[in-house]
Formats: C-alpha cells, sequence, structure tokens
C-alpha cells in the first residue's frame, strides 16, 4: 500500500468517525443558545466526543418541520412544540428541560392596559404553539378573546417580533424573552408582566428528537447532553461571568450594558437557566392543560412524550 493510498484511508476513517459522531443541533439565535456557544469554545462538546453542527431557526414552524424531515437531530425549542409534533403523529421524545421561558409580556408605549389591546394585533412565532398559547391565555384572563377582541400576526422568533413592534405601531404586544426583553425597555416599550407571574410554573425550553434517532444513537446522545449540562454549569458558575458576557456580546452583537443585564437575568435562580437542565413536571402538566384550554387539544398522558432515561444516565456520568 502507497504512503498516498494509507493517508487517503486514514482521512476516510476520520470523516467517517467524524460524522458518527456528529449531532446536528437546531435552535433559536437568543441568548438561551449561551451554553452551545460556550461549549464550543470551552470544549466540553469536542471532550465527549461529539461534533456540534449547530445552526439557527427564522421560526419554530420552519424548526419542527425541519426536525420531523430528519434535517436535525436534536432540536431545543419550547417543548410545546414537540408535543404539538407529536399529537400531529411525529415519534419524538423530548429528553432535556431547560428553562421556563424567561418570558415577558410586552406592549407599546401607548398601551395601559390589557383593555387598550381591543382591537389590536399581537404578534407571535406561531400561532398556535408556546408562548402564543401563553399570550392568548393571558388575554382570556383579562376578558379578551381572539378573533373577536384582537387578532394574531406570526412573524417568527423574538428577535423578529421585537423588529415588527419597533418598526410598526398597529403590533401592539408580543411575548419576549431575552435579550429582547431588555433591547424592548431601551426602545421605549412596557411590560406587564412576567408570564410566569400571570399562569404559574411552565416547562418551556428543552431538547428533543425523534425517537428512531434516539435508538440508534443512544449513547452519543448521554455523551451529548452530559457536555451540554456540562457547559450549562460552566455558564452558571459566577467566576465565568465576564467570559460569558463578552460570548454574548459577539454572538447576538449586543452592547455591554444589554450583554450584561441579559446574563444576570439568564443566571438569576429563580428566573433563570433550571440548574442542569432540569425537567419541571409540574410545569409540563400546567403547559399540557393550558394547550388543552386554549388549542382544545385532548390532555395525553405527560410521560408518553417524554424519555428522560439518557438525561439521568448522562446525569449520572457526571456524579449529578
Amino acid at each position: 500500500m502507497t504512503r498516498e493510498l494509507a493517508a487517503a484511508l486514514l482521512a476516510l476513517t476520520c470523516q467517517a468517525a467524524s460524522a458518527a459522531d456528529t449531532v446536528r443541533v437546531n435552535t433559536f439565535p437568543n441568548a438561551k443558545a449561551l451554553p452551545f456557544h460556550a461549549g464550543m469554545e470551552k470544549g466540553f462538546f469536542a471532550r465527549r466526543g461529539v461534533t456540534l453542527e449547530l445552526s439557527f431557526t427564522e421560526s419554530s414552524a420552519a424548526q419542527r418541520a425541519g426536525l420531523a424531515s430528519g434535517k436535525f437531530d436534536v432540536v431545543h425549542a419550547a417543548v410545546d412544540n414537540a408535543v404539538a409534533l407529536a399529537d400531529a403523529g411525529t415519534d419524538l421524545a423530548i429528553v432535556t428541560g431547560g428553562d421556563s421561558g424567561m418570558n415577558e409580556f410586552f406592549v407599546q408605549a401607548d398601551v395601559r392596559s390589557f383593555a387598550d389591546l381591543r382591537g389590536r394585533a399581537i404578534v407571535v412565532d406561531a400561532p398556535n404553539t408556546a408562548y402564543a398559547i401563553q399570550a392568548k391565555k393571558i388575554l382570556l384572563k383579562n376578558g379578551l378573546k381572539e378573533g373577536s377582541d384582537y387578532r394574531v400576526v406570526p412573524v417568527g422568533r423574538g428577535e423578529l417580533r421585537l423588529k415588527a413592534m419597533a418598526g410598526n405601531k398597529d403590533y401592539a404586544a408580543a411575548v419576549l424573552n431575552l435579550p429582547y426583553t431588555i433591547q424592548a425597555e431601551q426602545l421605549g416599550l412596557k411590560s406587564l408582566g412576567s408570564t410566569i407571574d400571570m399562569l404559574g410554573p411552565y416547562q418551556a425550553n428543552g431538547a428533543f428528537a425523534l425517537r428512531a434517532w434516539i435508538g440508534s444513537h443512544g449513547v452519543l446522545l448521554e455523551r451529548y447532553i452530559a457536555a451540554y449540562v456540562e457547559s450549562l454549569r460552566w455558564v452558571r458558575s459566577a467566576a465565568n461571568r465576564a467570559e460569558c458576557i463578552a460570548m454574548l456580546m459577539r454572538s447576538l452583537r449586543i452592547p455591554r450594558d444589554v450583554a450584561e443585564r441579559t446574563y444576570s437575568a439568564l443566571v438569576d435562580p429563580v428566573r433563570g437557566f433550571t440548574p442542569d437542565a432540569r425537567f419541571d413536571m409540574e410545569g409540563f402538566r400546567n403547559l399540557l392543560a393550558l394547550r388543552a384550554e386554549i388549542e382544545g387539544k385532548e390532555v395525553r398522558n405527560g410521560e408518553s412524550y417524554l424519555d428522560l432515561s439518557y438525561y439521568r444516565r448522562a446525569l449520572s456520568a457526571l456524579g449529578g
């Protein structure tokens, strides 16, 4: 065998190994993507033998379609999207928790109360999942019904909702998360409150994947989850505050003051990242009940959407 052929075979072997260890992850390009940036920069994924292929989505609708078609392996988003996909026939499982949303209900400066939203437009990501459902419930609690009292306009992810409100006063309200809550405040928009304060516990962000992929990549999934939890622990450590703020500034292209406030909110012990991406079963039951009420969906056994066994093994490997 020539040296050239041997080198070519070695290269092919390395490429095959890399492909076998690659996890194609899709998420939203907001502040909650910080553990991915930290994990790649600090080598947490690489040390676990995981090649992270990270991509960002414009909307949850595009993200759901990408997962269902096999374009992505693991998705990090509001897990209500996983419930919607599963109820539509996609065989998937939620494999981690993440946080309670860090969401606030923002309105235009002229809006003094929920009553002032009558006859106005509410901008959302997708009209029938996650934070749009939260918005509809909040408005219903304040006497406003979709269709007769306000209309819903889907525009996509948080960044696009903020841009829509900033560019068009007819778009009167939106549920926003970090860093867009801080930027909205700086633009003169105002918050009517936290969605958690208005609706109670809620399991928002988490990771989910097709069961077929999980079944054939179980060990890789465990390594991936372990690396993600390590990255999250690093982000939540006060010792790494300065580096995290710099990462937020680079990844989101935001000024230092916004990045500093964003980081403080991300690591808030009550409203920020859930330690170790634990899954909140009470919050998930509330999510299912809310979805059943607003969307008229039958409430299934919550456990049917979950497979947290890989998470538990990953945490065990970390000694936590």
